[in-house]
């Protein structure tokens, strides 16, 4: 129950687990105030980033479901008690940070791959620290078609039961909106396609 499967350990290599779950390390800065301060200067420095670590939960120790809402980038309403039974990606990000820069195009293809195929998973960005405004127009500009939540004073964040302190951080909640995976840092698309195709694979 407690171990990552073949294909996963194949597909990741060798992680080190620690009480059923694939830990995860990440760098921090010793003053939250100025990482927000230096965010929405535009400095780009000095965010809590994450190495890239991959953790995965047993279906039994995963906590209670995630109650996720707020308003999108666009304006409009957005609630996951409406995506029921449906594979939920949260990406936490910022266009102020650069390593969230990066993965987008890897997020974006991920998005466009799981609806060519027809999968029940849906895709929703969290921005981070900065106002609607701006989080549009990089979703706009690196043509983004999933929605984003927009900021809101770091409301919607705080539904992620602690689970997003870096930035980026990217989420996979299963089909009763649990925290079944996260990645701590920049997310490629074969590794979130794959972390995907596990979650679905639970309810076959």
């Amino acid at each position: 129950m407690d171990h990552l499967d073949r294909r996963t350990a194949l597909r990741w290599g060798a992680v080190a687990m620690a009480g059923g779950l694939v830990t995860f390390a990440a760098a921090c800065s010793s003053d939250p105030n100025s990482v927000a301060d230096q965010a929405r200067s535009g400095d780009r420095k000095g965010y809590v980033a994450g190495d890239g670590s991959i953790e995965q939960l047993p279906v039994t120790d995963r906590g209670e479901p995630v109650k996720l809402e707020g308003t999108t980038l666009e304006g409009k309403p957005w609630s996951s008690a409406d995506r029921a039974g449906t594979v939920l990606v949260v990406n936490v990000w910022g266009s102020w940070c650069p390593p969230c820069i990066k993965e987008t195009p890897d997020l974006q293809k991920a998005w466009e791959s799981v609806q060519a195929k027809g999968k029940k998973v849906e895709f929703i960005g969290l921005d981070k620290l900065e106002g609607p405004e701006t989080g549009l127009a990089f979703q706009t500009a690196n043509k983004v078609t999933y929605p984003s939540l927009a900021y809101d004073g770091g409301v919607p964040i705080l539904a992620l039961q602690g689970k997003a302190s870096a930035t980026p951080t990217t989420l996979v909640l299963d089909s009763e909106a649990r925290i079944a995976a996260r990645v701590s840092g920049p997310v490629s698309t074969t590794t979130l396609l794959g972390l995907i195709d596990d979650v679905l694979a639970e309810k076959a």
